[in-house]
């Protein structure tokens, strides 16, 4: 028969061995609820995120020098009630496009202005009128443009004033000779050169002018980078 005192160190060994199984296993320290003591203790996870992939820039579009801008012009420009710094309106009535992509649609917004407005003289010179655009309007931006200017020139009415002014000596003259001989000759020649003089200075006066709906075609001077 085996003595008390063995039986009592043999459970104790036995005991020791349990409570070191017990600590060495993992599922034994987990507690039941994960989740539910996560959340009484107010902890909150870190989750790890990606940094989001920036999308390349658009790649720009440059309308380059020397493009032709076909436009219509809305109003009627004159030397008659326009002067130097005048705005217009105009639409583009061509399409720009590059490598058979449409970048200025037909209908796009121009706006211009006047760049030089002379009335010819009374009698002598030539009526000037100069054209240019300053900007264009597409997709709510404004983009200013640099472009050549358009002119418009009148013909010289210097040969129509001596045909008025020679004109109107002739038959003052014919008339004076029928009065009254050689003097009244010479006094009709004078009354009418006169007369034709008056007639040369009142109507000789030119204007020119772009009516309302011209085609006006504008080269780039500079790029425009859209």
């Amino acid at each position: 028969m085996m003595p008390r005192s063995w039986i009592w160190i043999v459970s104790a060994l036995w005991l020791a061995g349990c409570s070191k199984t017990n600590s060495t296993n993992p599922e034994a320290q987990v507690p039941a609820n994960s989740s539910t003591a996560v959340a009484q203790s107010g902890v909150t996870p870190q989750t790890e995120y990606s940094s989001p992939v920036a999308s390349p820039a658009p790649p720009e579009i440059v309308i380059p020098k020397g493009t032709a801008l076909q436009v219509r012009i809305d109003e009627s420009v004159d030397t008659r009630r326009n002067r130097v710094g005048d705005q217009f309106r105009a639409s583009l009535a061509q399409s720009v496009t590059l490598d058979g992509k449409t970048v200025l649609p037909k209908g796009t917004h121009f706006v211009g202005h006047v760049t030089e407005s002379d009335a010819s003289g009374r009698l002598e010179g030539r009526a000037e009128l100069a054209l240019t655009l300053d900007s264009f309007e597409l997709e709510g931006k404004d983009y200013r443009v640099r472009t050549g200017a358009i002119d418009r020139v009148s013909a010289t009415h210097k040969k129509r004033n001596l045909t008025l002014i020679g004109g109107g000596g002739g038959l003052g003259a014919l008339i004076g000779g029928l009065a009254g001989g050689g003097k009244g000759a010479l006094i009709g020649a004078g009354a009418g050169a006169a007369a034709g003089t008056a007639g040369a200075a009142a109507t000789g006066k030119k204007e020119v002018g772009v009516a309302a709906e011209s085609l006006l075609t504008f080269p780039l001077q500079a790029a425009v980078t859209l």
